[in-house]
């Protein structure tokens, strides 16, 4: 889980992530032209969220198509936010609950 936190603490690796979530699919010079990097960079960027398993790739022909993984963002979901979340879930349920009766005590 610590390649995908260091992958995705890069801006120019979220605005990647970013422009394949909008048009999944997309060859190195496709992303280069939305990143306004170099191939280079943009590559080296590309490597990381491969490594980190946040993007895969595809052989079409002789293109190289990259794609979105949503994998690894649900497994940080479940392990992280959803377990925060949930006090501040049950409390607002809670408070919805008790404004609902108090609204039926008063009709």
């Amino acid at each position: 889980m610590e390649r995908i936190f260091k992958a995705l603490a890069h801006r120019s690796r979220r605005a990647l992530l970013d422009s394949l979530f909008e048009r999944d699919g997309q060859t190195l010079g496709e992303l280069c032209k939305d990143a306004g990097s170099t191939r280079q960079a943009v590559s080296k960027h590309l490597r990381i969220l491969t490594d980190s398993g946040l993007v895969v790739t595809h052989w079409q022909g002789r293109e190289k198509l990259h794609y979105l993984n949503p994998a690894p963002i649900q497994e940080i979901s479940e392990r992280w936010i959803r377990k925060f979340a949930r006090r501040q879930l049950t409390a607002v349920t809670a408070l919805k609950k008790a404004l609902e009766e108090n609204n039926d005590e008063q009709t």
